[in-house]
């Protein structure tokens, strides 16, 4: 006699995966630091092989601190990509030695080089170029080079709001990529509306700028963390798609997630295949296994953790 099934709901099978959307995801990157990653045992159950992943370097973090957790991605198997922030080192002997700790004892051929966030520099560096210009990463063999990229501006380098000085690093870097043998790319920081970033990446092409973006986007999180983080680092014209959403009570308390602003650039990549946002790259302000399952459930084989590639 079969038993009656009093109250018990069926299972809504999962969504189906948007394979524009699926597609977009593919190889896509994410940012952690090392207080963050201790806390996932093992990575692998959470990410594609050969993810890269961003170490993000704070200052105040040791730079064994930084090498450790390298060490332990690379071990498991990822791309590592650590930051290099110019005005938190010293001198180029600084510069040289966490590149041989990072060959060394972690593996590391790619780098992301940026101003980083403090005021003040340390020592004799203020920007990312400043530290192109060593050379050090092209003298030990580094294969990729990743510099930041603002769709939005940064006032800390052009307090007047304007464009002018972001652009002519952005040309700088451009004319740097033409002579590296490295791969570059453009890690811009996270943004929320789509139009103004497929506006800008056009505005980019159309001034000879052709290195491929990766576009930044913040991974699932209350809406009062995005707010805040947005703040923080100067997210300007996209945060009223926060400050809208945060005047409807009804979605106040859940979490907002970056399906609507992915999906509109994944449908635009592909009517535009040349378009020149060509990665995604996850800042996990909610958590990274809460942004890692998304992915998982929003990318299908592009969000596939590594463990269950293997089942």
């Amino acid at each position: 006699m079969a038993l009656l099934n009093f109250g018990r709901k069926e299972a809504s099978a999962p969504a189906p995966v948007n394979p524009v959307l699926e597609s977009f995801l593919e190889d896509f990157s994410i940012e952690v630091m090392p207080r963050t990653a201790e806390k996932i045992e093992d990575f692998r159950g959470l990410l594609p092989q050969k993810t890269r992943v961003y170490i993000a370097h704070i200052e105040g973090t040791p730079i064994e601190d930084m090498v450790a957790t390298a060490a332990r991605l690379n071990g498991q198997g990822f791309d590592v990509m650590p930051h290099f922030p110019a005005r938190i080192i010293k001198d180029t002997a600084t510069l040289k030695d966490w590149i041989a700790r990072y060959q060394g004892e972690a593996n590391v051929d790619q780098a992301l080089l940026l101003a980083g966030g403090v005021t003040t520099p340390h020592g004799d560096f203020d920007s990312s170029m400043q530290l192109l210009e060593t050379g050090a990463f092209g003298e030990t063999g580094f294969k990729r080079l990743h510099v930041a990229g603002h769709p939005e501006g940064n006032k800390d380098i052009d307090p007047d709001g304007s464009m002018k000085n972001v652009t002519q690093a952005l040309e700088w870097k451009q004319k740097f990529s033409e002579s590296s043998d490295a791969e570059m790319a453009l890690a811009t920081q996270f943004c929320f509306e789509a139009k103004p970033v497929i506006a800008w990446a056009n505005d980019l092409a159309e001034a000879g700028i052709n290195i491929p973006i990766h576009i930044g986007v913040a991974g699932p999180a209350k809406l009062q963390t995005l707010i805040k983080f947005s703040i923080a680092c100067g997210v300007g014209a996209s945060l009223r798609v926060l400050q809208k959403r945060a005047k409807d009570v009804t979605k106040l308390l859940l979490p907002f997630e970056p399906t609507e602003f992915l999906t509109e650039l994944a449908e635009h990549k592909a009517a535009n295949p040349n378009f020149n946002i060509t990665h995604v790259h996850f800042f996990p302000l909610g958590g990274i296994k809460t942004n890692a399952t998304w992915v998982t459930e929003n990318g299908g084989a592009a969000g596939t953790p590594a463990l269950n590639a293997q089942d």
